[in-house]
């Protein structure tokens, strides 16, 4: 003969922990699977690949040189923020190292919407100092140029 279990109020039936504990590894190992392979990027970065010709060297010459590593700005001695831009200099004070009015670092590779770099000469929100450098902005190729650079990695070449 056949016992019929009916539910009591209130009276939830037991589970058995196994499968609980099976479902839950599987949802945690699929969300983890998931998030390996995405990789860091915010929704404003381009999907497409960087241009593989955007090197420092380019950005040096066409950037830096030209709109930041000049007089009362980012050269001599005692540079805006302690940033010189001069060649030669440049890379070492830029590339990972901690931006003096933001939790950003100046540069982060890889990653330019990180990048204080990127956020200045953008004029991104509500940033200190304004937008750099002052005056007329940057050409949208000069930008593209140092957001390309940084998504390469921000080698130094």
């Amino acid at each position: 003969m056949r016992r019929e279990v009916t539910a009591r109020p209130g009276v939830f039936p037991r589970r058995r922990p196994f499968l609980v504990t099976g479902l839950a590894c599987g949802f945690l190992g699929l969300l983890l699977a998931t998030l390996e392979a995405c990789e860091r990027k915010s929704p404003t970065e381009a999907s497409v690949p960087p241009d593989p010709s955007a090197t420092f060297s380019r950005v040096q010459r066409e950037v830096l040189t030209p709109s930041c590593a000049l007089s009362g700005c980012h050269v001599g001695s005692s540079p805006v923020l302690g940033l010189s831009l001069e060649a030669g200099r440049s890379y070492r004070l830029l590339v990972g190292v901690p931006s003096v009015e933001t939790s950003l670092l100046r540069v982060s590779p890889g990653l330019p919407n990180d990048s204080y770099l990127v956020v200045k000469l953008r004029a991104d929100g509500a940033i200190l100092g304004g937008r750099m450098p002052p005056g007329t902005p940057l050409a949208a190729s000069q930008t593209s140029l140092v957001t390309d650079w940084i998504r390469r990695g921000a080698p130094n070449d």
